[in-house]
């Protein structure tokens, strides 16, 4: 009898592990279901985060349809060009405005409360944001997919649309991390709309979203070859020139050539360094 216990000890060790990461589990979809809760009684975040870059689309698009002939690579139409910056854009902003939630939490207390609950784990606190702003910002960023087919601009294939999804995922998942730590750097929310301002349209107009390249001055061809919504942009436009691989060559920089496998790698590389930066931030704000 006294020996099998410990064997019967043994068999049952594995499950407070699955105990966590179930109970784990259910706190980050219950903060993420009380995100979403939040945006159905005031949707006018998804409506206003598909209505400005909608208006872009059909503007810009509009505004520059008679561009010169060679100012875009492969002759393509401005509207199919503007396509893609304004894809990125669109999860690119819902992204920048993810630590939005969590700054108005800390404000009326809400956090606190959080943090002195029974949690087992406080992390479900910042997947529970990453969740619901990667969600949000492709559910955004399909509906401009989806007016810019509407408009004539094109829609990629299926492998297209993976490489597409894969993207905006790299780079929300990077911005998200910007943005939680900045909720919780920053004093309160006006420091961080005015930061989200700031960054928005210069991040913008300084990336391929509008002209390439080759249509720059020297010093702005830099500022867009380095910034990570260019990376994004051009495997996004290779996708929907049709047939691509990732070896093909989608950007060229100043200090060279860039593959959209070496594009997704820098967005993947970015993400990394962002939350790795921003975990000792979080580890001394929710203890």
């Amino acid at each position: 009898m006294t020996s099998a216990t410990p064997a019967l000890s043994s068999l049952a060790a594995p499950e407070p592990e699955t105990s966590a990461f179930a109970e784990i589990s259910q706190e980050t979809l219950a903060l993420t279901r009380r995100l979403f809760v939040q945006l159905a009684r005031r949707p006018s975040t998804l409506v206003a985060g598909v209505l400005q870059p909608l208006i872009w689309l059909v503007l810009f698009g509009a505004l520059f349809a008679n561009a010169p002939a060679g100012m875009l690579p492969g002759g393509m139409s401005y509207g199919r060009f503007l396509g893609a910056g304004v894809i990125v854009f669109t999860a690119f902003s819902a992204a920048l405005n993810a630590g939005l939630p969590v700054m108005f939490d800390r404000e009326f207390g809400f956090l606190n409360r959080l943090l002195v609950a029974p949690l087992r784990s406080r992390s479900s606190i910042v997947l529970a944001s990453v969740l619901y702003i990667t969600s949000l910002s492709l559910v955004q960023s399909l509906a401009i997919m989806v007016t810019a087919a509407a408009l004539g601009y094109g829609w990629p294939g299926a492998a297209g649309l993976v490489l597409v999804l894969a993207t905006l995922l790299l780079l929300t998942v990077a911005v998200t991390a910007l943005s939680l730590g900045l909720a919780f750097a920053l004093p309160g929310h006006i420091e961080l709309i005015a930061v989200i301002f700031v960054a928005n349209l210069p991040l913008l107009f300084a990336s391929t979203a509008l002209a390439p390249i080759s249509f720059m001055p020297a010093w702005l061809g830099w500022l867009a070859a380095l910034n990570p919504l260019t990376f994004a942009i051009e495997p996004i436009r290779a996708a929907y020139n049709g047939s691509f691989r990732l070896t093909d060559v989608v950007l060229t920089a100043p200090y060279g050539s860039l593959s959209a496998a070496t594009c997704l790698g820098i967005l993947a590389a970015l993400a990394l360094l962002l939350f790795l930066a921003i975990r000792p931030l979080l580890d001394r704000k929710l203890t």
